[in-house]
């Protein structure tokens, strides 16, 4: 087969400013320079006219790009911010709702070169860049895949269960309807040629072309996450009930026998001391390679502790949730996943009880952003005529695949992006699913 083409969400506002350096085409007309987009009524208005879509190609995909202002990066995390990102390929511009949707049209390498370079620094070692470059394409062709099959069953989606005693919901493939991935966190960080690719990134994603992880004749469905604090777990406990035997449950280190974390008393021994993992590291030079600028703003990850006082987490969880508990009075874990990561909790309040799960849903009541994993013990202390809720947690992230901090420790430590891979996607094997032309 051929490099597919791919269509990336990257932001969508009522008003959008686009500055194309080099010449594009679009409705008979060429464009270069600065141009206004302006959600109306009736559609998209542009230069005196008005219109359901606009797609915009360069005459020269090689050369010309264009800038977008004010794209948001990091939605509903703690490091959200603004930037201006500039970008290759064509660009498509739909509505969506009462906004202009923007989708770049790119091709698969080239999205390559920038997720492997906003993800993690373009500085990064080389066996680590050529592990995620794999992955990176694996998870992008798999979820085309997956978005393929269940258009073809015409069968909404569903990402959640709702009930009077639980509320169950999971983030994945229900929001892109209209694009293949989205350009945020959400999916994989894509921002473009913002992120400066260096001559290591090129090498990387040039030394793996084509290259997919492969299990049972598919394409291997290759998450990851920031941080696994130690131990992974498993997709099914974090997504739609659907086991994949590559995502298994292990200790992230070479040889080591991971306790059953889905015993409380295991889990909470486990979270509240620190073990020797490939991501326990305080190695500067190699949390580098994994945490861009803006990530460096989190400094615990592998273990970390915040602090609530009740009246202050009873406010929170109701903004987040929607639901008035009243005054919250326990937070218990019910189900715990392999790496001790809650996947169902139990909201104690005054006024009303309810589990939630699963875990970026826990992650998201319990926070203004996220919290940094779902792997953490409670503890309940008195203060002044209230309590106080401690969090002690462990990890960043799903903790699903592959471990990019333990990853950028194999990488320093000399395993090569094939013995990295093996690490973290058992049974997998590399395949090539096109050649360069």
């Amino acid at each position: 087969m051929k490099q597919p083409h791919i269509h990336v969400g990257i932001m969508a506002d009522t008003r959008i400013i686009i500055v194309f350096d080099g010449v594009y085409n679009c409705n008979g007309k060429q464009v270069e320079g600065e141009q206004l987009f302006a959600r109306t009524a009736n559609g998209i208005a542009w230069q005196g006219s008005t219109y359901d879509t606009l797609t915009f190609t360069p005459d020269d995909e090689e050369k010309a790009s264009f800038l977008l202002q004010d794209v948001t990066i990091g939605i509903g995390f703690h490091w959200q911010r603004h930037e201006n990102q500039r970008f290759r390929g064509g660009v498509e511009l739909i509505t969506e709702e009462k906004k202009i949707r923007v989708i770049n049209h790119v091709m698969v390498e080239e999205y390559l070169r920038s997720v492997i370079s906003s993800e993690m620094k373009a500085t990064s070692s080389l066996e680590l860049l050529k592990a995620h470059a794999v992955i990176s394409r694996s998870w992008l062709l798999a979820q085309i895949v997956k978005r393929n099959a269940i258009e073809a069953t015409a069968t909404p989606y569903t990402s959640e269960t709702n009930t009077d005693e639980e509320r169950v919901k999971w983030y994945d493939r229900e929001e892109h309807d209209n694009y293949d991935v989205c350009a945020d966190d959400h999916c994989q960080r894509y921002q473009g040629i913002t992120r400066a690719s260096t001559a290591a990134v090129n090498e990387a994603v040039d030394a793996t072309y084509g290259q997919v992880l492969y299990y049972d004749n598919r394409i291997a469905d290759a998450r990851f996450s920031k941080c696994c604090g130690g131990a992974t777990e498993l997709f099914e406990n974090c997504w739609e009930p659907s086991p994949h035997p590559y995502l298994v449950a292990q200790m992230d280190c070479a040889d080591g026998q991971l306790p059953d974390l889905r015993i409380e008393e295991n889990a909470r021994e486990w979270i509240m001391s620190k073990q020797d993992t490939f991501c326990n590291t305080n190695d500067k030079n190699i949390l580098s390679q994994v945490l861009n600028g803006y990530d460096q703003e989190t400094s615990q990850f592998y273990r970390w502790r915040i602090e609530y006082e009740q009246d202050d987490l009873s406010v929170l969880i109701r903004r987040r949730s929607g639901i008035d508990f009243g005054t919250i009075q326990e937070l218990q874990p019910v189900e715990r996943g392999t790496s001790g990561r809650i996947t169902r909790l139990r909201i104690v309040g005054s006024k009303r009880t309810l589990i939630v799960g699963k875990e970026l849903e826990i992650r998201r009541w319990l926070s203004e952003s996220h919290l940094y994993s779902s792997a953490f013990v409670v503890e309940k202390q008195p203060y002044y005529n209230q309590s106080k809720f401690i969090l002690h947690g462990a990890g960043w992230g799903h903790g699903v695949g592959l471990c990019q901090m333990g990853a950028a420790v194999m990488g320093a430590k000399g395993y090569h992006y094939e013995e990295i891979l093996a690490h973290y996607f058992r049974n997998t094997e590399i395949r090539n699913l096109y050649n360069k032309e």
